[in-house]
């Protein structure tokens, strides 16, 4: 239907060609002729004043008694510039007179000029009733007419008997492309598994199978055009040499079957694989034939019937006979188009539902709301434009119709690619994925927001073609033009940003990982786990903040009043928040001089517990209660960490004062060597047992210290193990661990002479 609208816009050059070939060469010189004088001003001004001269002396009663309305008129038709600029066609490539002209005017003029055809057609028609063999009409005889359509339909039935002969053929390669579609690859290895990428899309044996059969199918069209011109130039009339109206419809045939097979390459009724839509057979069958038959009558009748009638007849009747086509095929349109609205919602909604991304599904469904409203309008418009400026509207329809098809035809092309190359889930190998855990998550969290940024540009991009293609937007105007250049100059460097930027988070990223991961060269220490997870975080405020800074610079906007503002921002949070600025000054050097990491066991600000979370700003601690402490660090003035390095048991044990010392601490020694004999705790002392000595007498005894160096954190189960053994050991020696004693002493007198003690008795026989 595309390619038929575009040839309708070629039949009005043809009404103004005669169909004998001797006219056309008789009246090539005058047409010359008339273009030289219609070349300059000043010829076309003197030429215009010399016809009004003429018309004066034609008729000086008519112009005596003119109408003014009728001499408005012709005032204002000769205060029409007539500058080469605005004399151009009603639709052009550097105008948009056709949309903003006055639609009431035109309405009347079209409702006069039909009716005014009509009465020429009417009186046409009676002198072809009065006319014999002898009359000449259009320049030929009865006779000589009867001779051309016999020949015409000699060529159309030879046309015709060969399209069908050359598909028939083509059937087979049709067949054996449907069935190549759903074959089954043999290939083994990587090439194989790419291949199943695509045969799994249904995107890439079908995209070859459905172009070869449209190349196929157009091969057929040609040739069956082929043997018409040669029937015509060697079979009927003249030999080598085709007439007019011979030609007329074998440039007709190959335009409008090239318009259904484009169609049947959509629709395809007859091999389901080669359709390019996934719909049933009845509906497809149903749509195929619904717009073959649009196209055939709009094809045949307007690039055939019409200017053959205004041949014979007259144009008035040719151009009666175009608008009864024309409203024809309008009427059949509306009636198909409400007949099946809910109907072709429902599939479009219902193939929106397994469309592949959300993207597709969003346009799928707003098509199927509007799409009947889209199809009414631009039949109207096709009927409105086919009658009010035939010699421009149509080729501007076809030429818009055609443009917009293939914008979004190529956009969705390009989106369901990029769909399927990007659709699986990019697997890394076994040994990456292991020295970077993140790095394949990290990379096809990228998949996501790439596709839906390639969506929109293509997008936007199919939106600004379509609006060119209806001469509501001037796109290569546009981008030739300085604000054209610098936006599409701005697009591309904000892609590049936004790449390199992702690459270079992405390598740093990976690099910590690889430094993290446990199979690096060394095993990370805590220190390093704290710093690295630090410098990440901070490496990711850097580069988003950077990257959205460039990118506003490039799109246009002036970052130096933003980058003053957020040193004056700063600047004022830093003296309204000393206390912030503090934090992170002094978790910056605790961190840099190591003061403590995560699972350290620390006592910071009074809290004695684990480190379980750091940050810039504080420290997280849970104690042994199960608490969880956030400690800023403006409000750590010392930080006691007993996991670095090594550790001490440091242990006190008091013996009672009529205890051996030596032996005491001999049996501490015996303590120790069965600890060592703990498979467990064994590995973590690092030295042996030291014993200083007595370092201390009080009320109860004296103490003996101990010292077992162990392996940091260890000190409290080999203190626990070990106070274990010392209590055993002390136990089977008989040596007294001492407790509270009460010493009671009795008064003396100074030559050493005691009183008895005096003892009281109470009670019931204390008389």
């Amino acid at each position: 239907m595309l390619l038929s609208i575009w040839l309708m816009g070629t039949s009005t050059t043809l009404h103004s060609q005669s169909l004998a070939p001797d006219s056309h060469e008789k009246t090539k010189t005058s047409y010359a002729a008339l273009a030289d004088l219609l070349e300059t001003e000043q010829t076309r001004d003197k030429l215009i004043a010399e016809l009004r001269a003429l018309a004066d002396k034609q008729h000086p009663e008519e112009n005596a008694t003119t109408t003014p309305s009728a001499t408005a008129t012709s005032a204002k038709e000769t205060e029409q510039p007539t500058s080469k600029s605005e004399k151009t066609s009603p639709i052009s490539k550097d105008s948009n007179v056709l949309f903003s002209r006055n639609i009431a005017d035109a309405i009347q003029g079209f409702i006069a000029s039909v009716s005014h055809d009509v009465s020429d057609a009417i009186n046409a028609v009676r002198r072809i009733d009065q006319a014999d063999d002898a009359v000449s009409i259009s320049g030929f005889t009865t006779e000589g007419w009867r001779n051309l359509l016999l020949n015409l339909l000699i060529v159309a039935a030879a046309t015709l008997a060969a399209f069908h002969i050359f598909r028939a053929i083509a059937a087979r390669i049709y067949l054996r492309s449907n069935r190549w579609i759903t074959a089954v690859p043999t290939h083994t290895g990587s090439d194989a598994e790419m291949e199943k990428r695509f045969i799994g899309s249904g995107l890439y044996r079908k995209s070859l199978a459905i172009g070869f059969a449209m190349i196929v199918d157009t091969a057929a069209i040609l040739l069956a055009g082929a043997v018409g011109y040669a029937v015509g130039l060697f079979a009927v009339g003249e030999a080598e040499k085709i007439e007019t109206i011979e030609s007329l419809f074998i440039n007709t045939f190959v335009a409008v079957e090239i318009a259904k097979a484009v169609v049947r390459g959509i629709f395809s009724p007859r091999y389901d694989q080669l359709r390019l839509f996934s719909m049933r057979d009845d509906l497809a069958a149903y749509w195929c034939a619904w717009l073959e038959r649009v196209i055939t009558i709009m094809g045949y009748g307007i690039l055939v019937a019409v200017p053959l009638v205004a041949a014979i007849l007259s144009p008035t009747v040719g151009q009666l006979l175009s608008v009864i086509i024309m409203l024809g095929v309008y009427l059949y349109a509306i009636v198909i188009i409400r007949r099946n609205r809910q109907s072709v919602r429902n599939s479009l909604e219902g193939y929106a539902d397994t469309a592949s991304t959300s993207f597709f599904s969003t346009l799928i469904r707003i098509l199927a709301r509007v799409w009947h409203t889209l199809a009414i309008v631009y039949f109207t418009v096709l009927l409105i434009v086919s009658q009010i400026a035939p010699h421009d509207a149509l080729p501007f329809m076809a030429q818009a119709t055609l443009q917009t098809l293939l914008a979004i035809g190529i956009g969705l092309l390009l989106s369901a690619i990029v769909n399927a190359v990007f659709r699986q889930h990019i697997r890394l190998s076994d040994d990456l994925r292991k020295r970077l855990p993140m790095l394949e998550s990290r990379i096809n969290s990228y998949v996501p927001p790439a596709l839906k940024g390639f969506h929109f540009l293509n997008m936007m991009v199919v939106i600004l073609v379509v609006l060119d293609a209806w001469r509501a937007f001037n796109l290569s105007q546009w981008i030739t033009s300085d604000s054209g250049r610098a936006v599409v100059i701005a697009t591309v460097h904000v892609a590049i940003i936004l790449v390199i930027a992702a690459l270079i988070w992405t390598t740093i990223a990976s690099i910590i990982e690889h430094r993290l991961s446990p199979l690096g060269m060394a095993q990370p220490s805590e220190r390093e786990k704290t710093l690295l997870s630090l410098f990440r975080n901070a490496a990711l405020v850097v580069i988003v903040t950077l990257t959205i800074l460039v990118v506003l610079s490039q799109i246009g906007i002036d970052i130096a009043p933003l980058i003053a503002g957020a040193g004056v921002v700063g600047l004022a949070i830093g003296f309204g928040a000393q206390k912030l600025v503090q934090d992170v000054i002094t978790g910056v050097f605790i961190q840099l001089e190591n003061g403590m990491n995560q699972n350290d066991v620390v006592e910071v600000a009074g809290t004695f517990g684990t480190v379980e979370k750091i940050t810039i700003r504080s420290v997280g601690i849970r104690t042994l209660d199960g608490g969880f402490h956030l400690i800023p660090f403006s409000s750590v003035d010392k930080v006691s960490n007993h996991t670095r390095d090594f550790s001490y048991h440091y242990g006190e044990y008091a013996i009672a004062y009529r205890e051996d010392v030596d032996n005491a601490m001999h049996h501490l020694r015996e303590a120790f060597k069965e600890l060592m004999q703990d498979a467990e705790l064994a590995p973590s002392i690092l030295e042996e047992i030291a014993i200083p000595g007595v370092t201390s007498l009080h009320e109860r005894g004296f103490n003996i210290r101990v010292l077992i160096k162990t392996a940091p954190g260890m000190q409290w189960p080999v203190q626990r193990a070990f106070n274990r053994l010392v209590t055993k050991h002390f136990a089977a020696a008989g040596i007294e661990l001492p407790y509270p004693h009460t010493v009671l002493s009795f008064h003396q007198e100074k030559d050493g002479h005691t009183p008895p003690l005096p003892i009281m008795q109470t009670g019931p026989n204390s008389a």
